[in-house]
């Protein structure tokens, strides 16, 4: 047959759920065709619905009940429907129902509650629904009419219960004496003028806004804070001897003797006023420039690459006289060697490394020559001395080779090529060398009067390898 068919799909189990609003909507033409259409599952799978009556309770708009037993359509898918009847189906507005299922051996489910909606249609809108009741189970049907028994006997009580009032009404003529009587007592009324009296009374509100107003009043009232504040305050006489002892403590106060003996001092700093270096030199700053502006004794630190410094980092000490024409320069560079340069009359000195004991103690080894060049004295020959990363020369060697002759190799190497001297014995003169970046010794010629004089030369030289 022809159907609108609204479905729904309930699964069975004890979890927490609503009443559903199913989104259906059947009109009240819809006759004997507005069809509910039911799947009940259990875990997923199609309920059996063997041995088991189905019953739908509707409860519409206008207070109407109905109690009716649905079609089981496919007991093994769990397939039941139910197609609202020509009465049913005029019930218009909300519906509130309930799928249930009864089993043979007593058991029963409630599956699900849903709602759906009957619209009236637009050729019914003279439908007057009277509230009816149909219930096809005989239990229900004799419970409904307990119910409207009950219903009746609390009419008939409360009827009884006014008809029992009425024999207590006052005739006209008992309440004309119970009137005048109170109208002639005194002590109950009184006169126009008492109540002008009274009228003009203040009344507890208008009495309270006053004093609420009142209190209320910051300008005419203190606080309890504003007390303690008061109290807290000094007295006059307080405060006067407070100021005296304060003027009498001479721990707290100077003499104009003390001010004038410290206006008088020397104020000039060493260090900075965190305690660091007062000066520092960076690597865009010359140290002939720098230092000579401050006089006195100084803290100052300088950059490796400082102009006409020693090429190291240094943080040592500058000494000057007043005009910054005379003065020396002392520092320690990372590897606590010891650095010292001077200025006379304006003119600076070289910087020179001071040694320590413990730089002039290291082993001395004899210098190997190249075979063929020179050879050593016997009484003082050549030898070496590695020193806080510097080579020490010192010792004689005899023969006097062609110029530019490598006369020794040193596995020790200098970043730049030194030059240096040695003294000539037998005649009046020096010889000259130089280590070369591949650590190779050269003799570079002589420049004594008379070469052929010369018994054997004598180096002693400090040579800086880094």
């Amino acid at each position: 047959m022809v159907a609108k068919t609204g479905a729904l799909t309930f699964d069975v189990n004890a979890q927490s759920k609503r009443a559903i609003n199913a989104a259906i909507q059947f009109s009240t033409q819809d006759i004997n065709t507005a069809r509910l259409s039911f799947m009940i599952t259990k875990d997923g799978a199609p309920l059996p619905l063997s041995a088991v009556e189905g019953k739908l309770a509707m409860t519409t708009a206008d207070g109407s009940r109905f109690i009716r037993t649905v079609m089981l359509v496919n007991k093994t898918e769990g397939l039941a429907e139910y197609v609202l009847t020509e009465d049913e189906i005029r019930h218009y507005g909300a519906v509130k129902a309930e799928l249930l299922l009864r089993y043979t051996n007593g058991q029963s489910l409630s599956i699900h509650k849903f709602g759906f909606e009957i619209d009236r249609s637009l050729i019914d809108q003279d439908i007057a629904p009277i509230a009816e009741y149909y219930i096809d189970d005989f239990e229900a049907l004799k419970g409904r009419v307990d119910e409207l028994y009950d219903s009746v006997v609390d009419t008939v009580r409360e009827l009884e219960a006014k008809f029992a009032d009425l024999e207590n009404v006052e005739t006209k003529t008992g309440a004309q004496a119970k009137v005048d009587a109170h109208a002639n007592k005194s002590d109950m009324h009184v006169t126009a003028q008492k109540k002008t009296e009274w009228d003009a009374k203040e009344t507890p509100t208008g009495a309270q806004a006053k004093v609420d107003a009142h209190a209320n009043d910051a300008v005419l009232h203190v606080t309890k804070a504003e007390r303690s504040a008061w109290n807290a305050k000094e007295t006059t006489t307080g405060a006067q001897e407070k100021v005296d002892s304060h003027a009498s403590n001479e721990e707290l106060h100077t003499t104009a003797a003390e001010k004038n003996k410290w206006n008088t001092s020397q104020i000039w700093r060493i260090t900075d006023d965190n305690g660091q270096v007062r000066v520092y030199i960076n690597n865009s700053n010359d140290y002939h420039e720098v230092l000579p502006r401050y006089k006195g004794f100084t803290h100052f630190a300088s950059d490796t690459s400082a102009i006409n410094g020693p090429g190291v980092a240094l943080r040592g000490f500058w000494v000057c006289n007043a005009t910054g024409s005379y003065g020396s320069v002392v520092g320690f560079d990372n590897i606590n060697r010891t650095w010292r340069k001077t200025v006379a009359n304006g003119e600076w000195g070289s910087w020179e490394r001071l040694l320590t004991s413990s730089d002039l103690s290291s082993t001395w080894n004899q210098v190997t020559l190249v075979a063929g060049t020179v050879k050593q004295f016997a009484g003082n020959p050549l030898q070496f001395s590695i020193r806080q990363n510097a080579l020490h020369l010192r010792g004689s060697f005899e023969g006097i080779p062609a110029n530019d002759t490598v006369i020794a190799r040193f596995t020790q190497k200098p970043s730049g090529s030194t030059i240096f001297g040695g003294q000539t014995i037998g005649a009046y003169g020096s010889a000259r060398f130089t280590l070369g970046v591949d650590g190779s010794l050269k003799f570079d010629g002589m420049d004594s009067a008379d070469n052929s004089k010369v018994t054997r030369i004598e180096i002693n030289e400090y040579i800086p390898l880094w």
